[in-house]
């Protein structure tokens, strides 16, 4: 079992984000039955077979063993994966795209680039599972607290300079079977309480008018 599987089409994403089918995936962390499922999930078993059959169709489960149990087989199944992230090439034509009006204080083109990372990542890993190979990453994370916007705002310059230093020193165009690579910095404000329908997005007492939403924590990506 993998850690996280990567779905990419676009009939698994629908197949994973359907209420009962995310209950069987999640239950299928243990391997279980279809009669084992429908007594831990409380449903009718031939539901359970058929929401299994789908989930095996697109490669979310997988079957782990068969059991002989008189003149009946026993199939046993397990999820492919303790979590799942869907890829923004499940939705190729309307994923968002950070070259479209690249913003360094735009918190849609944040987005954007987070969706970037998990699609090329999840590339990656989907490839590399398949070739029983690693990826190579680095990743990054730090907390930081301002005292100020302003003490922000120079963080966020001072780092600029430090990451294009560090790219004009290790780029090399011209190097014969050079890789590249791409580097993402993401720093977002900490939103102080749950999220929730009354408080949409978190308080940002520097800028009252314009509150930024919550972004996804940080991740380099250094395959």
């Amino acid at each position: 079992m993998l850690d996280v599987a990567v779905i990419e089409d676009r009939a698994a994403a629908e197949a994973s984000l359907d209420p009962m089918r995310s209950r069987i995936l999640a239950a299928l962390a243990e391997p279980g039955s279809a009669a084992m499922l429908a007594g831990r999930l409380g449903l009718a078993r031939q539901k359970v077979n058929y929401h299994l059959k789908e989930l095996e169709r697109h490669g979310l489960v997988e079957l782990a063993e068969e059991r002989r149990k008189g003149n009946v087989t026993e199939r046993v199944y397990r999820a492919t994966a303790a979590s799942y992230v869907i890829s923004p090439s499940a939705l190729a034509e309307v994923s968002p795209d950070p070259s479209r009006s690249p913003d360094q204080l735009s918190a849609h083109w944040l987005l954007a680039l987070g969706a970037r990372l998990v699609q090329e990542v999840g590339a990656l890993v989907t490839g590399a599972a398949r070739a029983r190979r690693r990826v190579a990453t680095f990743g990054l994370d730090a907390e930081v607290r301002f005292a100020t916007a302003a003490d922000r705002t120079a963080f966020a310059a001072e780092l600029t300079e430090a990451v294009a230093a560090l790219v004009s020193r290790y780029h090399d165009e011209s190097a014969d079977g050079g890789r590249s690579h791409r580097v993402v910095v993401a720093l977002h404000q900490i939103p102080a309480a749950p999220l929730t329908a009354a408080n949409p997005v978190p308080e940002h007492p520097d800028q009252p008018e314009q509150p930024e939403p919550p972004e996804p924590p940080e991740q380099d990506d250094r395959p």
